[in-house]
C-alpha cells in the first residue's frame, strides 16, 4: 500500500516536471508594434552602417531568418555592407560588388513599377511560381529568371528594395527561415516597411555624417587660419619664434593632468584653452615693435603700452563666435594669484582657471627662452621660480599639475 502511494507521488512529480520544460506559447508578433519600435530606434542613430546592423539583426531576431544580407549603393555600384545571421554566407561582407548591371539592381531601378511588382519584394518561390505559370510575359520575364538565378547565388528567399524616393539606396537580400516556411504577406509587408524606414535613415545619417565633415573641414580651416594669426604676432616679436606653440601644448598637458580632479576641464574646455593660449598674445599686433624688441627695460609709458595688449587682443577676436570660450584667456593670462596681475586685479579662484593654465604656461616658457632683455634660465632654474611663486602669482592647483608634468618628463 505505501509502495502504492509513493509511487503514485513519484509519477505526479514527474508529471510536474515534465510540464515545467514544456514551452510556453509564442506570443503572436506584433508588426506594427515592432516597426514603430525600430522607427523610434533607427532616428537616434547617426551611424549608417549600425543602422543597417539594426535592421538586419531585427529580422534575424524577429523573424527567425537564417541569414540577411544588405547590398548598399556606393557610387555606381552596390557592396555587401552587412551580413547577419546563423546560415552559410557565400561572400564576406565587404567583397561581394555588384555593379548596376546586376539583373537585381536592373530589376529594381527599371522594372519594379510593373503593377505586379510595383515597389515590391521579390520572394523567390512565389516569383518562381508566376514563372511556370506564364503569368509574367515578354522581357520582364527574362530579367525576372536573371534574378532568381542571383538570388540563388546569394542563398536569398527574398530581396527586398530599399528606397529614398526614386534612387535604390539598398537591397535586403533574406535568406529563407528557420522552420523553412514561406514568408507570409504580413511578413512581406514588414519587410518592405523596414526597408523604407531604413533607407530614409540611412540617408538621413549620410546627410548627418557629410554635415560633420564639413564642420570639421571649417574647424580645421579655422584653426589654421588661428594659428596663421599666431604666427603673425611672431613675425613682430623675433624673440618669440615658436612661443605659441609651446604655450598651447604645455597648457594643454596641464589641463588633461587637471582633468583628471576637475569636471569643468571637459573637451570643449580643452578646445577654448588650445584657441586661447594660440591667441593670448594678438593683441602684441597693436604694441609697436620698438617695445616688443628693446633690450633694456621699458618705462613706465611702453610698461602701461605692452599692458594693453590683452585688452587689444580681445577686441580683435570678441566678433568672432567661435572664440567666445577663449576670451578669458585672452583677457585675464596675466592675472595673479596675489591680486597683483593685470589687466583687473583679480585675485585667487576669481581668475578663470584658462587663463590660469596659460599663465604658467607661458611663464614658463618665456623664462627658459632668450629675450632682448635677459638671457634664458635653465628648466631647473625656472622650475624653482615657479615653485617659489606658486599661491603668489600662480594658482597652487595648476603649479602642482606643471610639477607632476616636469616630473614625468613630459614638459
Amino acid at each position: 500500500m505505501d509502495k502504492t502511494k509513493t509511487g503514485l507521488r513519484n509519477a505526479k512529480k514527474r508529471k510536474q516536471k515534465t510540464a515545467l520544460i514544456i514551452p510556453a506559447p509564442q506570443a503572436p508578433f506584433d508588426y506594427k508594434k515592432e516597426l514603430e519600435a525600430a522607427a523610434r530606434n533607427m532616428i537616434l542613430v547617426h551611424d549608417p552602417d549600425m543602422l543597417i546592423k539594426m535592421t538586419a539583426d531585427t529580422i534575424v531576431d524577429k523573424l527567425r531568418v537564417k541569414h540577411v544580407s544588405v547590398l548598399l549603393q556606393e557610387k555606381d555600384a552596390y557592396i555587401l555592407s552587412v551580413s547577419r545571421g546563423n546560415g552559410q554566407i557565400r561572400f564576406p561582407v565587404g567583397m561581394a560588388r555588384v555593379d548596376k548591371e546586376n539583373p537585381i539592381i536592373v530589376f529594381f531601378k527599371r522594372f519594379n513599377d510593373r503593377i505586379l511588382f510595383k515597389r515590391r519584394a521579390v520572394v523567390y518561390r512565389q516569383a518562381k511560381g508566376l514563372l511556370k505559370s506564364g503569368g509574367v510575359k515578354d522581357r520582364l520575364c527574362a530579367i525576372l529568371e536573371h534574378v532568381l538565378y542571383q538570388m540563388e547565388v546569394f542563398d536569398a528567399s527574398a530581396c527586398v528594395p530599399s528606397y529614398v524616393r526614386d534612387n535604390l539606396l539598398g537591397v535586403l537580400l533574406l535568406g529563407p527561415k528557420l522552420n523553412n516556411e514561406e514568408f507570409s504577406d504580413e511578413e512581406v509587408e514588414f519587410f518592405i516597411a523596414l526597408a523604407s524606414h531604413m533607407a530614409m535613415a540611412i540617408r538621413n545619417a549620410q546627410l548627418f555624417k557629410e554635415l560633420e565633415l564639413e564642420l570639421d573641414r571649417k574647424k580645421q580651416l579655422f584653426i589654421r587660419t588661428t594659428i596663421a594669426l599666431a604666427a603673425a604676432i611672431e613675425a613682430k616679436d623675433h624673440y618669440t619664434h615658436g612661443h605659441t606653440t609651446r604655450v598651447t601644448n604645455i597648457s594643454k598637458e596641464i589641463a588633461m593632468r587637471l582633468g583628471e580632479g576637475a569636471p569643468c576641464v571637459n573637451e570643449k574646455f580643452i578646445e577654448d584653452l588650445e584657441f586661447a593660449s594660440l591667441l593670448h598674445d594678438i593683441g602684441k599686433i597693436g604694441i609697436p615693435e620698438y617695445i616688443l624688441n628693446k633690450e633694456g627695460p621699458l618705462n613706465d609709458d611702453e610698461r602701461i603700452m605692452i599692458r594693453k595688449h590683452p585688452a587689444i587682443g580681445v577686441g580683435i577676436i570678441k566678433s568672432i563666435k567661435e572664440l567666445e570660450g577663449a576670451l578669458q584667456g585672452v583677457r585675464y593670462h596675466h592675472e595673479r594669484y596675489d591680486g597683483l596681475g593685470y589687466p583687473e586685479g583679480l585675485k585667487g579662484h576669481g581668475i578663470p582657471l584658462i587663463a590660469s593654465i596659460i599663465s604658467v604656461a607661458d611663464s614658463f616658457d618665456a623664462m627658459t627662452t632668450d629675450r632682448p632683455y635677459r638671457r634664458r634660465l635653465s628648466k631647473a632654474d625656472a622650475l624653482a621660480e615657479i615653485r617659489q611663486l606658486s599661491g603668489k602669482q600662480f594658482d597652487p592647483r595648476v603649479t602642482h599639475a606643471f610639477f607632476k608634468l616636469y616630473q614625468e618628463n613630459r614638459i
